[in-house]
Formats: structure tokens, C-alpha cells, sequence
């Protein structure tokens, strides 16, 4: 039961279920000065940790989702549904609710407060290297350790999965990316102004479940899907994995975060746009 502080004999009352968008912008503004003031360290350890939650979230979603080849032939719009419902939806949940640091949400969150003179921009810069860096890191540990579970058996999903994001074009997978962080973000922007968990795991799942049904990018999820599928015989090279897929998707991200995300948001409510 949450305890109410007392003022003068009168409870005070407890936190809005969601902030209007005003404080809801302003929220994001002190999160994203509050990532990026945190140490290198910090930022880059948090970051393992996310890199690990999403990574887990992709597992489920290739187990479950990728293992539905009858529905996939019958019905693929329910096997896109069931690969986007189980699986990235929990791994953000679990990055969000235990204080991670995700490369993807941090081009929203603190590209908001570098924008409102909060930060500079070498802390700009620090957050989201720092936070980049620790999601491969993270990424590539679950990767392996995926591979050497035996869980996923002798099933294709893997492999075909990663051969397909590996094999876009450099603009599909640059715009697929900007679409994907667009989403995510949003599921970061609208969890942040949540003050229950029940409604922070509504705001998140239905852009998460979204963005994977749709087939789009997300740089942090690829560190893992890609790695994986290599492991699991796909015919990816490492310059295809970093060319094809992970820079233009890791730029696509970076412009749905920061410009179709905050972008609106810091001139409607914020100072974006406007003469000191």
C-alpha cells in the first residue's frame, strides 16, 4: 500500500496515474539530463545490462514468434502479431523498470536535454557512446550464450532472420530504422509519464509489438539477432552485419529519436526553435 505524507494533518495526494503533456515533456528532459550527467562507467555498465534485456526479449521472439512456420504459410499477419507480442515488449519493460541504459531511448531522452541547455555536449556524446558500446557488449554475451543453450533446436528462424536484415538495401534499412526508433520511443516518452507499472507495460507494449510485427530495425535488437544468426550458420560477414545492416539502422534510429520523437514535443512544449 503506498504511504501518503502528511502536510499540516492533510494527505498528500498521490502522483497522477499520467502527467499532461507539459510535465510530460519536462519529465523527459530531467530523466535525459540525469542519464547523460551519470559517469562513463555507469552509463556503459547500465548498458550491458540493456543490451542483455533486449537481447532476451529477441530470444523469445525468434523461439516463439519464428517458430510458428504453419502459421507463417497460412496466416502470416498472426505470425507477425505472435512474433511482436512475445518477446522485445518485456525486454524494454525490463530495461525501463530497472533503471537501464538503452543507446535507442537515449537519443530521444537526452537529445531532449542537450536541446534545453541541461547538458553539453560532450555529455551528449559520452551518453550515447557509453550506452552504445555497453548494449553490444550486452548483446553479444546473450548471443552466445543463446547459441550455446541449445533452446532454439535445429530451426531455421535464426539464421533467416538475420540473412534477411543483413541483405537490405542501405536506404530500406536507414528508413526502416527511423521508423522502428519513432515507435520506441514513444513507448519510452509515454512509459516515463506513467506512474504505475501496469500502465508503463501498456505504454510499452503496444509500439514494441508494433515496430516487430511491422518488420522494422532496431539497432540494439539487431546486435543480437544478427551475431546469433552467424553463430547459427547464417552466410553473414562482419562487414555485412556493420555495413548493411547495423550503421544505417543505428542512423535511422538516431533521426526517429531525436527528431520525430522529441523533435515536436521540444517545440510545442520545450524551447527547440526558439531565440535566447
Amino acid at each position: 500500500m503506498t504511504k501518503l505524507k502528511m502536510n499540516g494533518g492533510a494527505a498528500d495526494p498521490p502522483p497522477p496515474e499520467l502527467k499532461p503533456p507539459p510535465a510530460l515533456y519536462q519529465g523527459a528532459v530531467a530523466a535525459g539530463a540525469a542519464k547523460a550527467t551519470a559517469p562513463w562507467k555507469k552509463i556503459f555498465t547500465l548498458g550491458i545490462a540493456s543490451g542483455c534485456h533486449i537481447a532476451f526479449g529477441a530470444y523469445l521472439a525468434i523461439t516463439v514468434g519464428g517458430a510458428c512456420p504453419g502459421i507463417a504459410a497460412e496466416n502470416p499477419g498472426l505470425q507477425k502479431i505472435i512474433l511482436g507480442a512475445f518477446g522485445l515488449p518485456f525486454g524494454l519493460i525490463m530495461t525501463l523498470v530497472s533503471g537501464g541504459e538503452l543507446f535507442t531511448g537515449n537519443t530521444a531522452l537526452v537529445t531532449a536535454a542537450y536541446k534545453e541547455g541541461k547538458i553539453k555536449a560532450k555529455d551528449l556524446a559520452k551518453s550515447w557512446i557509453a550506452s552504445y558500446v555497453g548494449n553490444f557488449v550486452g548483446s553479444l554475451f546473450l548471443a552466445y550464450l543463446a547459441y550455446k543453450s541449445g533452446t532454439l533446436g535445429s530451426g531455421p528462424a535464426a539464421a533467416a532472420i538475420a540473412t534477411g536484415k543483413a541483405s537490405l538495401p542501405w536506404d530500406v534499412a536507414f528508413t526502416r530504422g527511423i521508423l522502428c526508433n519513432w515507435l520506441v520511443c514513444m513507448a519510452v516518452y509515454m512509459a516515463s509519464g506513467c506512474s504505475s507499472m501496469i500502465g508503463k507495460m501498456t505504454a510499452v507494449w503496444f509500439p514494441i509489438s508494433a515496430f516487430v510485427a511491422l518488420g522494422l530495425d532496431h539497432s540494439v535488437a539487431n546486435m543480437f539477432i544478427i551475431p546469433l544468426g552467424m553463430l547459427r550458420g547464417a552466410d553473414i560477414t562482419i562487414a555485412d552485419f556493420l555495413m548493411k545492416n547495423l550503421i544505417p539502422v543505428t542512423l535511422g534510429n538516431i533521426v526517429g529519436g531525436a527528431l520525430c520523437v522529441m523533435a515536436p514535443y521540444g517545440m510545442s512544449f520545450g524551447n527547440w526553435g526558439k531565440k535566447a
